[in-house]
């Protein structure tokens, strides 16, 4: 543990690892406060965790360090390695990323990108973001990473880094791998790291909707618009891992991050959030 502490001392400085310190600690301790399992998810395919983002304390967790699929959550990952590079200036909001073909060759969500085609990092955010677009993810992973598997390999570097000790990523977008698998658990974590190392860039995760070749994107996080106090950060499905979703809700200087996972509609899994939000809001601490 004393090795995972350093490197998350080198990562983020002493504030926010010593809050994320609390968080590792929190995973041990016994939650009494359980709102019960949901009747209408797959036991085996259910997850959730609720961390009080001002303290690290966890509020709420059932299966919450069970493995599970993480489907597009894969890509909040994705975007902390590139927020990650443009705060290091090795990319800029206007760096255009040139799309592969294995890239463009990716299944829906996309853009529909052809080889050879670029993207700027701007747009490349918002679209990960909103349309959770596969071909954009794997074309920043190659970019950042040499290759998508050189890619994978510095996420599992950060991964490790951050004590996300239950995750391992095989590619940039979250599309089916057996090999690929997280926990409800490490995924607040990365949703945590991403506001406190980022609080810069962390606007796109609120973004809905974005323009583009003429285009208007639409976004997919409908949690956004129906639980008041939302802003971010991504969701997430394959048929593997059901409906996935990793958001952030603040209220009156409290803050959750909640992490339900393995929903059997979206509908199930945002209804599922709002549950949570409103039992654990008040255990939370204002700051």
């Amino acid at each position: 543990m004393g090795l995972v502490f350093s490197r998350l001392a080198s990562s983020f400085g002493k504030a926010p690892v010593l809050l994320l310190i609390v968080m590792l600690a929190g995973c041990s301790t016994v939650d009494t406060l359980t709102l019960p399992p949901p009747t209408d998810f797959a036991a085996s395919k259910y997850a959730a965790v609720v961390i009080d983002a001002n303290t690290g304390k966890m509020l709420y967790g059932v299966n919450s360090n069970s493995p599970r699929y993480p489907a597009s959550l894969t890509k909040m990952m994705t975007l902390y390695l590139l927020f990650e590079a443009m705060d290091q200036g090795r990319v800029t909001r206007a760096t255009l990323i040139p799309v592969s073909a294995h890239a463009a060759s990716m299944p829906p969500t996309k853009l529909h990108f052809g080889p050879g085609e670029t993207i700027d990092v701007d747009s490349a955010s918002r679209a990960m973001v909103t349309k959770s677009a596969n071909d954009v993810a794997v074309a920043v992973g190659e970019y950042l990473g040499g290759t998508e598997g050189g890619f994978a390999n510095l996420m599992n570097a950060k991964a490790r880094q951050m004590g996300m000790l239950g995750t391992m990523f095989q590619n940039a977008s979250g599309l089916p791998d057996s090999g690929q698998h997280t926990t409800a658990y490490d995924m607040a974590r990365l949703g945590l790291a991403l506001r406190q190392r980022f609080p810069q860039y962390y606007y796109y995760f609120s973004i809905e909707s974005f323009a583009f070749r003429g285009k208007l994107i639409k976004g997919h996080n409908k949690v956004l618009d129906t639980v008041p106090g939302a802003d971010g950060i991504k969701t997430g499905y394959i048929r593997a891992s059901g409906f996935n979703i990793a958001t952030s809700v603040s209220r009156n200087g409290r803050r959750l991050i909640v992490v339900v996972m393995g929903g059997n509609t979206a509908k199930d899994r945002n209804q599922r959030v709002a549950q949570l939000v409103e039992r654990y809001m008040p255990e939370a601490k204002a700051m």
